[in-house]
């Protein structure tokens, strides 16, 4: 099969970085599905991935996590699937990626595909939605009220892929008010186009823009990137008794400064379910089904900013460029390993 993989762990700006190569079709057993991919999509964790970790031996590595495509074959422990479903999912960082034709993920963290949406359009969203739905309603517990503080919650970062679909999903899920922060012209409209109440900028004083709306201090901040930059104002603008998110790796990072406030700090990876096979793991394929009737009701839509064609190490390479920059907006999908006709 077709697939896309590396030896050396490096820059994107080799031509070895990311090389197209040949693979034996993996079997599915046990609670695996066997998946023709149609789409994937690029997500920071590629990049961050392809630039240190290595293959072992002399193996290839094959990055890629979000995927839709046809179950082909199931595992005999495998359940809720049968051949020929669509199906999406994010799959497991400890496992093969998705940048692959076909490709072997657990049964219990994947969701039907919505039907609503072409291919392309529905790989731009599980690895986000789920990533977005366990900081929102697992770590920090957004439907449980801060005593006394704003109806709010802020999203700092929020035209990336996951501030896109963290928006949407307090909109359809809450009645909190939504701040989101992005810099440009551009990408404030964008966040504005999810849904978002208010936009600030995240290289202002923060502090001051949210004093500004008058509304109040925000029990609730969920930090996409850049959080070792913003954290000294997070300190300062979130409410007493508020609870802080982060899902970025910053090198250092000072807490001391909520002690006062008793703020709450929650990190979030939404690996960890399939990494150590939790009691809970299929509450993954459970959120990305209920997502799924959440889009096919009109009420979030999908995030997909830039569609390319074909999968291939030369695609693959210019994406991982994209994401790199630290500017994109929304989300960037590869579709079909066959060249388009």
């Amino acid at each position: 099969m077709k697939a896309v993989g590396y030896r050396v762990p490096g820059p994107i700006d080799r031509e070895t970085s990311l090389e197209d190569i040949e693979l034996p079709r993996p079997i599915a057993a046990g609670h695996d599905l066997l998946v023709e991919v149609a789409a994937i999509s690029v997500n920071p964790v590629d990049t961050k991935v392809r630039q240190r970790v290595g293959p072992t031996e002399d193996e290839w590595k094959v990055l890629g996590w979000d995927a839709v495509g046809r179950v082909v074959e199931t595992g005999p422990l495998a359940q809720g699937f049968s051949i020929g479903d669509e199906v999406y999912y994010a799959g497991s960082i400890a496992r093969p990626g998705t940048n692959s034709q076909f490709h072997l993920v657990d049964a219990r963290i994947v969701g039907h595909k919505p039907r609503s949406l072409s291919n392309a359009e529905a790989a731009a969203l599980p690895l986000t939605a789920i990533t977005a739905w366990e900081m929102l309603f697992d770590r920090l517990d957004i439907r449980r009220p801060v005593p006394g503080s704003a109806n709010a919650v802020l999203i700092i970062g929020g035209a990336g892929g996951v501030g896109s679909i963290a928006i949407q999903l307090v909109r359809a899920l809450t009645d909190l008010t939504v701040i989101a922060t992005a810099s440009r012209p551009e990408t404030q409209e964008w966040v504005r186009g999810l849904g978002a109440h208010h936009v600030i900028d995240h290289n202002g004083d923060m502090t001051e823009q949210i004093a500004a709306l008058d509304i109040g201090a925000p029990g609730f901040v969920f930090s996409t990137n850049n959080s070792e930059h913003h954290i000294a104002a997070i300190q300062k603008l979130i409410a007493p008794q508020g609870r802080f998110g982060l899902i970025d790796d910053p090198a250092t990072l000072d807490v001391l400064g909520f002690k006062q406030k008793s703020v709450s700090v929650h990190w979030e990876l939404m690996f960890t379910r399939p990494i150590f096979e939790t009691a809970d793991m299929a509450e993954q394929g459970k959120l990305l089904n209920e997502v799924a009737r959440l889009v096919d009701e009109g009420r979030i839509r999908t995030t997909v900013a830039e569609v390319i064609r074909p999968i291939n190490a030369e695609n693959l390479r210019r994406a991982h460029a994209l994401i790199e920059t630290g500017k994109a907006r929304g989300k960037i999908v590869l579709e079909g390993f066959q060249e388009p006709v």
